[in-house]
């Protein structure tokens, strides 16, 4: 899991009645999902790994999981409140694009935003509320923008951050308080105002308070 103060704010605006371990459940397949491909130096050999993930997560809907920690938290945290293991599936098909597609061009990305931080985000609604299609909007643009700050292709981070913007423009009305921390940290990431300054830990904050 990623050791990100803001995340780790995010989290924090999860209700603690177990919608917050679903959350962070969520949120650590998708850093495992992307420690897989950013390891990945063969991509035959990513492919199985994430085939294994795809696998996996498909059975939680039948069978106990393995004895790992994100599929075991998944199967505690995240299958009784209604998500399917099929469902959580779909997103290794958004990491899977990183590996498949031999140029990222735009539809590429399109195609990796959504099946990745769209359907990620749009489960995630489905535990914490709010509304799910600007929640996967939104989502969106936060798995663009994270694909940014770990593309080594300077053409292409630079297109990913473009419709990073486009997808986390507009009102963060709508959406848990978690999942809008998640897009605004990423959001303002974008317009350069700095981490652990004042302005952005006020913005963060006004938030958490107004939800806007």
């Amino acid at each position: 899991m990623h050791h990100d103060p803001e995340r780790g704010l995010a989290l924090a605006y999860a209700p603690d009645d177990g919608r917050r371990a679903a959350l962070s459940a969520l949120l650590a397949l998708d850093a495992a999902l992307g420690d897989v491909v950013r390891s990945t130096t063969q991509p035959a050999l990513g492919q199985i790994r994430l085939a294994w993930w795809r696998e996996q997560l498909v059975k939680l809907d039948t069978a106990a999981p393995p004895a790992m920690p994100v599929l075991e938290a998944l199967a505690a945290d995240v299958l009784p409140r209604g998500v399917a293991g099929a469902a959580l599936s779909a997103i290794v098909d958004g990491w899977d694009v990183l590996i498949e597609e031999e140029a990222l061009d735009d539809a590429a990305l399109e195609r990796f935003a959504d099946e990745r931080g769209g359907q990620l985000f749009a489960l995630a609604a489905a535990v914490l509320g709010g509304d799910g299609a600007v929640a996967r909007r939104l989502g969106r643009g936060w798995a663009l923008f994270d694909l940014a700050r770990h593309q080594s292709d300077e053409a292409v981070a630079a297109r990913a951050d473009v419709l990073a913007r486009a997808a986390l423009a507009g009102s963060l009305g709508g959406v848990a308080r978690s999942l809008g921390m998640l897009a605004l940290s990423a959001r303002l990431e974008l317009a350069g105002v700095p981490q652990g300054g004042p302005k952005r830990a006020a913005r963060l904050m006004w938030f958490g308070l107004a939800g806007r």
